[in-house]
């Protein structure tokens, strides 16, 4: 059985807790609590998306995970002057700058740096040059892993979602395939290497076997389970689904 790397991480994304709040726009579950509970289960890091609408995580949540969270607070954003803004105050451990649309139910695909890059690498520069890490959410492309090393920044998150959405086993492997290749690409520019998007129980061991894979964010699956079996126990078994133990 091949391995994960010994190091390989799990992000737990949390936004799906706001939800369930922000259905009723009333004060629980409370995400804090949350990420509370999902650092008890094991998770290595917290992953939280403001987004501009404001649709789950508010400002008042990532201010309280800045001061809350004992692993490592992540947090997705598009790369707008109102969220630069925002991540310079709160310093987070590092950003992953994502493509936002308004009518999307979540995020559909990975950013364009290629197309955007003058404007992109300023927003590096702003962040990275406060001292905040940054990691672009993008495709398994070469054009886009270039543009990313280009901007400076120092990690990449293969988006997985169409990996995950595969109709049956060919259609798959050829995406995992992809995914292997674009790791190999970003490894040998230096960038280090993240994923995460639809990742599930059943799909997520073969992308944590990817050589060089360093963090896998996960959140609705999680956050799913955990209205059945408690958040705690949701993360101790995405672990051992990560390592091929469940």
């Amino acid at each position: 059985m091949v391995s994960p790397n010994p190091r390989l991480t799990l992000g737990v994304n949390i936004d799906h807790v706001a939800t369930i709040r922000q259905a009723r726009r009333t004060v629980e579950p409370d995400p804090v609590a949350a990420a509370t509970l999902a650092e008890l289960g094991g998770a290595d890091g917290i992953t939280v998306h403001l987004r501009e609408d404001r649709r789950h995580i508010q400002d008042r949540d990532v201010k309280i995970l800045r001061q809350t969270v004992q692993s490592h607070l992540n947090l997705e954003m598009a790369p707008t002057a109102e969220m630069v803004a925002i991540a310079l105050d709160i310093k987070p451990d590092y950003v992953t700058l994502v493509p936002e649309k308004r009518e999307e139910i979540t995020t559909e695909g990975g950013i364009d740096i290629v197309g955007n890059f003058a404007r992109f690498k300023e927003v590096v520069e702003q962040l990275q040059g406060a001292g905040i890490p940054v990691s672009w959410f993008i495709d398994a492309e070469l054009e886009q892993i270039e543009a990313a090393q280009k901007t400076g920044a120092q990690f990449i998150e293969l988006h997985t979602g169409k990996y995950a959405e595969a109709q049956d086993s060919d259609q798959q492997q050829a995406e995992l395939a992809t995914l292997k290749t674009g790791a190999k690409q970003a490894i040998a520019l230096g960038l280090r290497v993240n994923a995460g998007h639809g990742l599930t129980y059943r799909n997520v061991y073969p992308v944590a076997c990817i050589e060089g894979m360093e963090e896998l964010n996960i959140g609705h699956t999680i956050i799913s389970r955990a209205v059945l079996v408690g958040l705690e126990r949701a993360v101790r078994e995405m672990k051992l689904a990560m390592w091929g133990q469940l």
